[in-house]
């Protein structure tokens, strides 16, 4: 059984570090645009010994493989964990927590405690450099301190299917099809807004842009919406809407990308684009479900992993608005996508790698 299990393994690193040298050298050959390389820096196993870390920059967050932590830009891991409960996980953040936890430790990227939440009576979420809890129905939300004190509450009447924050705002959509927008006191900016439109209403998914000048939202089923609501005053309207054909029954992705000039959402059959100042928006053709986005760069490239039946993954890379120029399949139960700067992380099973977007 050993014997099975460590070939399985070998499989993994073997089949993600073929992925990673072909996706290299794909790149490296052919300029995108031209004058811009992807050039590899590292490739490192989450079931391997590194040098003692050394804290010299960024650290990025990662779930892979049943793994969860941070590593940095050299791949030295500052926090390198096997699973044991439910985990949160943000840039600053984290914490490990069993079903219905009574308290909650949360720990920095060091694994230093920052905070103990006592009588949780729910789950933390990390957004916008807050703590919140949502608590086991997710019928309410809370914001705690940073002496792990709630500071308030707010009761909702259905449970929450999405929240968001930015910009000391918090978006919250929920079963019944209602999107709040709320201060940093938890207090309603406007009256709660149902998009409707749909035979089922349900939000499932709702964004925030990062100075809080516009809502993203996808809502409803039969049929689904995409929307983009924007500041004017004291309110937000509808500046745009869009009708979305077999929609999904559960969250999608959906962000605001290139510093918030565009926002992707998942739609069925690949990506919707739209394009904030042109009020155009896109349908990008994509093979099997969207498993991870990232566009956080402002570089003008998106990168997407796809995964189709089975085992199947699919790495693709985009350079906006809709320019296709990498797509190289992979196998892989899990996978982890992110980014920082120029710099691009990717992993597969347990195994991550990293890239360096540069100019020649």
């Amino acid at each position: 059984m050993t014997l099975v299990v460590e070939k399985k393994r070998k499989h993994w690193i073997v089949a993600v570090f073929i992925l990673f040298i072909t996706f290299y050298a794909f790149i490296a050959g052919r300029p995108i645009p031209v004058e811009t390389i992807l050039t590899s820096q590292w490739l490192r196993s989450l079931e391997s010994d590194y040098p003692d870390f050394e804290n010299t920059g960024p650290l990025i967050p990662f779930e892979l493989g049943g793994h969860f932590g941070y590593v940095d830009f050299q791949g030295y891991f500052a926090l390198n964990r096997v699973k044991g409960g439910y985990v949160s996980l943000s840039k600053d953040l984290w914490a490990e927590y069993q079903a219905q936890p009574e308290s909650i430790e949360v720990r920095d990227p060091l694994n230093s405690r920052i905070i103990t939440i006592k009588n949780s009576r729910g789950y933390p979420k990390f957004l916008d450099n807050r703590i919140f809890i949502i608590n086991y129905d997710q019928t309410s939300l809370s914001l705690v301190d940073e002496s792990g004190i709630i500071q308030w509450t707010r009761d909702f009447a259905a449970p929450l299917t999405y929240m968001d924050a930015a910009a000391g705002l918090i978006v919250t959509g929920a079963l019944d099809g209602t999107v709040e927008l709320l201060d940093g006191n938890g207090r309603l900016v406007f009256p709660p807004f149902e998009p409707g439109g749909s035979r089922y209403s349900v939000i499932l998914g709702c964004r925030i842009s990062r100075d809080g000048s516009k809502l993203a939202i996808v809502s409803g089923i039969d049929p689904q919406r995409f929307l983009l609501l924007e500041r004017f005053g004291d309110s937000y309207k509808v500046i745009y809407h869009e009708f979305l054909p077999q929609g999904f029954r559960r969250e999608v992705h959906l962000a605001f990308i290139d510093n918030d000039n565009r926002v992707v959402f998942e739609r069925n059959g690949g990506l919707g684009i739209y394009t904030i100042q042109t009020r155009k928006s896109l349908f990008l053709p994509l093979d099997g479900d969207i498993h991870a986005i990232d566009g956080s760069g402002d570089d003008g490239f998106l990168f997407i992993i796809t995964s189709e039946t089975g085992l199947q993954k699919n790495l693709v890379v985009i350079r906006l608005p809709e320019t296709k120029i990498i797509e190289t399949p992979f196998i892989s139960q899990t996978v982890f996508l992110g980014r920082q700067d120029s710099r691009v992380f990717i992993g597969g099973g347990t195994t991550m790698a990293s890239f360096d977007l540069d100019k020649k």
